[in-house]
């Protein structure tokens, strides 16, 4: 059941594509955070936002994890 939705298209491409181009996003922002404000002096975005961020993306990561393997997991 798992995989039908991780196998879904979304504009010809499966969702769990979507998932990994999201998680990658987001952690990327999440180094970007304090790679600013400690390095370069920018407080674009408050420091409070990176660990919100770094979460967010951890839960994204263990959902591509498991929409990726459920294929195998046959659950």
């Amino acid at each position: 059941m798992v995989h039908t939705l991780a196998y879904t298209l979304v504009f010809g491409k499966p969702l769990v594509m979507y998932m990994g181009i999201a998680t990658l996003f987001l952690f990327l922002c999440a180094a970007t955070i304090p790679l600013l404000t400690d390095v370069f002096q920018v407080h674009v975005v408050p420091f409070r936002w990176h660990p919100r961020i770094a979460i967010t993306a951890l839960v994204f990561g263990v959902l591509h994890g498991i929409l990726g393997l459920s294929l195998y997991l046959n659950f």
